[in-house]
């Protein structure tokens, strides 16, 4: 226990020193503070974005969009009553072409 805390004391006083310095920073210059955000945003912010969307263009070229085969688990199928909207049967967010009914897919095959 002792060894952790002699290891630990080194580590300690520099993450005080860092917190310091930071909060003379930020008490310091508040254009400064306001300008570094501004950059940050400009430079990693929108770049991390645009690399989100490409990422996410590229996963959606190689997606098939067939349907799953329906299996019909006995329990999905389990209805102890029936939903209070509709006919009772489709969920409050039922989406046809995705979600699958306890008989199965609703409509043809597209």
């Amino acid at each position: 226990m002792a060894a952790a805390g002699r290891l630990l004391q080194p580590l300690l006083r520099t993450f005080s020193a860092q917190t310091r310095q930071l909060s003379a920073a930020a008490h310091g210059e508040p254009h400064q503070a306001a300008r570094t955000w501004k950059i940050l945003s400009f430079v990693v912010a929108l770049p991390a974005v645009g690399v989100c969307m490409l990422n996410t263009y590229l996963k959606m070229q190689h997606h098939s969009h067939d349907r799953p085969e329906f299996i019909a688990y006995p329990h999905l199928q389990i209805r102890s009553k029936p939903f209070p909207w509709g006919d009772g049967n489709h969920s409050l967010f039922h989406n046809s072409h995705v979600n699958a009914l306890p008989t199965g897919y609703e409509g043809g095959e597209h």
